[in-house]
């Protein structure tokens, strides 16, 4: 489930970097839409071990 909301948020972040922000290069689009990935996946295998804990 990660990993799907993780592309997810890479393709739509990478469609807004295009068609509403405008940006033309690909390797600024690259870095935003890796960067917001990254910080998806991240946020929900923080939220997962917090609530295992609180499970625990």
């Amino acid at each position: 489930m990660r990993e799907i909301l993780s592309v997810a948020t890479y393709l739509l972040v990478w469609f807004a970097c295009q068609r509403v922000l405008c940006i033309q290069s690909g390797l600024t689009k690259l870095i935003i839409s890796l960067s917001a990935a990254i910080l998806v996946y991240v946020i929900v295998v923080l939220m997962d071990r917090v609530q295992n804990n609180k499970e625990e």
